[in-house]
Order: structure tokens, then C-alpha cells, then sequence
């Protein structure tokens, strides 16, 4: 390497400068062997794969049991209460009767029913002999065609008039018999909503009625978490007044709409195997399983879960280069220390555990486990 000139030292003498020009000589010789600056490292992260939910508790809901069937209790007639014969938590049988409105307008309807009944047999019995009379005499062309055809239609009319008594009849005894309040199924009285001596419109309530038998737990579900659930999903019961209890049960049915005041949706579990400890309108711990309504979904610690806005997302490490990617999920269940994932995640992919808000996309990382044993996913 050429050594540069050095004007301003031309006028001192070699053993002068020789010093100068040595120093400068190796500072250059320095600058040229210094190398380009190396790429930048790989950011080492917490990263682990994302394990499978299968046979997982996809959620805890407090719940209330209730009956299969339902329903008020109430007369098919208007009229006074004039008795009521059972009280609200009365277990009653099959054909019992409940409550009494005052019959004595049912009763009138009746014998005017009667009387025009009566009334229309009688007319028929005329006719008929009428109409046998004039046959035989028709026959015998004793009477004209016109009188013959009259006859017919007396009859005829008589006979259509006592068929509309006989069914005004029926009806007015229905009347009378729909007076009377009876259980058409074997249960408990839940409520009361009438008192003696209150008039009351045909179909308002009077009791509510619970059916003995089948046995269902009514849940209250968030709206961010029933999508987690379907139909048919097995769950685990736990009642604190009965401990030592477990009851199997399975969703029968989800409210289609939310309630329009807390805006959560209705979930009815049936009990597989009730028994008469099951009262009605105990509480109940329902635990339900992460089987059928969750069959791909994964769990992870909620230190890995990201917000991209205002979506759930978390960031995979790609396999090939190591690079991240952020990817939206659908959560299923937000719990204390994990989350449950529904969809956008599979099981054994590798996702950043901790430090989600210090990486970037496109960014590439070394994946570390977690420093101590409890951080790592069970």
C-alpha cells in the first residue's frame, strides 16, 4: 500500500518524521481490514407449542334446577274464583282438582241447552212420522210430488236442528266441566298468582306447575362465550346442598336471541339420571366438558394471547425461518391463567408465550423455554 505524502513534514529531516508517517501508515492499514457490520441476531422469546383441550373443562356457570315441562296453570272459561284447593310447593296427582270459579252461569247455559235440545228431539220425532206417513202414501200416489218433497225437507231441517242442540249441549257441559281447575300431569305447585274472589279472564294464570320427572339446569351463558357451547356437550352438575352429589347432564338447548336486559343467552342441561334429591329451584355448579363443542380447540397461558385492535390474536413462529406471525383466534373461554381456543390455532404449533407486546411481524426469533417450570403450558 502507497504510503500518502505528507506536505506539510517535507521540510523536516528523515529521522523527523519517520515517526509521524509509521503511525499513520498502520492507522490506514487498520481502516482498510475492517469488515461490514453483521446482520442482527435472532431476538430469543418464550415460545412453546400450544397444547391440545381435549377432555378440558370448557367452562364454569352457576346454574338453577327446574322442571323439563313448565308451564301456568289457568281456566279455559272466564268467571269468580269462588275455592282454590292446593297451595304453592303441593305436590299434586294426575286429574286433581286445583281451583273452582263460581258455576252458576255455566250451570244456566247447560239447562238452556238442555231445554233446546229437547226441544229439537221432539220436532225430529214429528217429522219423522211425517215423513214415514207420506212415503207409504206417496207410493201409493195418494199425495202430490210437491207435498212428498215438503215433507223431505221438514224432515231434513229437524233432523239438522237436533245435530246443532246436541253440540250446543256438549259444549255447555264442556263449559261447566272447564269451571274446575285440574292437574293434567302428576307435579308440584310453583307459584300462585290468583286469590279467591278475583275475576278472571278465560287463560289467565292462576298457578304455575312444574312436572314430575325429567329434570333440567338453567345457565345463564355470556354472550362472549356461547359460541363455546352446542348442543349435545356434556356436562358435570355439583350442588353445595347435596355434597358429595355429581350428576351427569348434556345441553338440550340454547336460547336462539339473548335476553334484552343482561344480554346473555339461556342454556337448558338435562339431567341424565335425576333423582327425587334434585328440588326444584336448588343451585347447581355446571361444569361443562370441552368435547363435542370443542373438539380442535387448544389451550394457552393468557400471557399469550394478543389484542390486534379490538380481535384476540396470538404470534406463531413459523417453522421454517423462525420468523413470527400474528394470527387472529376465536376464544372459547377466558379463565384465570390459560384461555381456551376455539378456532385459529392448532395443537403443537409453536406461539409466543410471554412478552407479546415487545415483537413485531416479520421479526425473527429464537424460541427459549420458559425460565421457570410453572410458566410452561400443562
Amino acid at each position: 500500500m502507497d504510503l500518502p505524502s505528507f506536505p506539510r513534514l517535507r521540510g523536516l529531516a528523515r529521522p523527523a518524521w519517520q515517526p509521524y508517517a509509521l503511525a499513520i501508515a498502520l492507522v490506514s492499514l487498520a481502516g482498510c481490514g475492517h469488515k461490514a457490520p453483521e446482520a442482527d441476531a435472532a431476538m430469543p422469546v418464550i415460545a412453546q407449542p400450544a397444547q391440545a383441550a381435549d377432555g378440558a373443562v370448557a367452562g364454569r356457570f352457576p346454574g338453577e334446577v327446574h322442571a323439563r315441562y313448565e308451564m301456568p296453570l289457568s281456566f279455559r272459561v272466564g268467571g269468580q274464583l269462588l275455592e282454590r284447593y292446593a297451595d304453592p310447593g303441593e305436590r299434586v296427582k294426575q286429574g286433581q282438582a286445583l281451583a273452582q270459579l263460581d258455576p252458576a252461569d255455566a250451570n244456566k247455559q247447560l239447562a238452556n241447552a238442555k231445554a233446546a235440545l229437547e226441544a229439537a228431539e221432539h220436532r225430529l220425532e214429528f217429522a219423522t212420522q211425517q215423513h214415514d206417513r207420506d212415503d207409504a202414501q206417496f207410493k201409493q200416489n195418494l199425495i202430490s210430488q210437491l207435498q212428498w218433497q215438503q215433507t223431505q225437507d221438514n224432515y231434513a231441517s229437524a233432523l239438522a236442528g237436533r245435530d246443532q242442540a246436541k253440540q250446543q249441549y256438549e259444549l255447555a257441559q264442556n263449559q261447566l266441566r272447564y269451571t274446575t281447575l285440574v292437574a293434567d300431569h302428576e307435579g308440584v305447585i310453583t307459584s300462585r298468582q290468583a286469590e279467591v274472589g278475583q275475576v278472571l279472564a278465560a287463560g289467565q294464570q292462576v298457578f304455575g306447575f312444574a312436572w314430575m320427572g325429567e329434570r333440567e339446569v338453567y345457565v345463564d351463558v355470556p354472550e362472549s362465550r356461547v359460541g363455546g357451547i352446542a348442543t349435545g356437550q356434556a356436562a358435570a352438575l355439583s350442588l353445595p346442598a347435596l355434597p358429595g352429589r355429581a350428576y351427569a347432564a348434556h345441553v338440550r338447548e340454547i336460547a336462539p336471541a339473548a335476553d334484552a336486559q343482561s344480554h346473555t343467552y339461556l342454556v337448558k342441561l338435562t339431567v341424565d339420571h335425576a333423582d327425587p334429591l334434585l328440588q326444584l329451584g336448588m343451585t347447581a355448579d355446571v361444569s361443562l366438558q370441552a368435547g363435542k363443542a370443542a373438539v380442535a380447540a387448544v389451550i394457552i397461558p393468557a400471557t399469550a394471547l394478543f389484542h390486534q385492535g379490538e380481535h384476540p390474536a396470538v404470534w406463531v413462529v413459523n417453522p421454517g425461518d423462525f420468523k413470527l406471525e400474528l394470527r387472529p383466534v376465536t376464544v372459547s373461554r377466558y379463565g384465570e391463567r390459560d384461555v381456551l381456543l376455539a378456532a385459529g390455532l392448532k395443537a403443537g404449533e409453536r406461539i409466543v408465550m410471554q412478552g407479546v407486546h415487545t415483537v413485531s411481524a416479520g421479526e425473527k426469533v429464537t424460541p427459549i423455554a420458559p425460565p421457570h417450570a410453572e410458566d410452561a403450558p400443562q
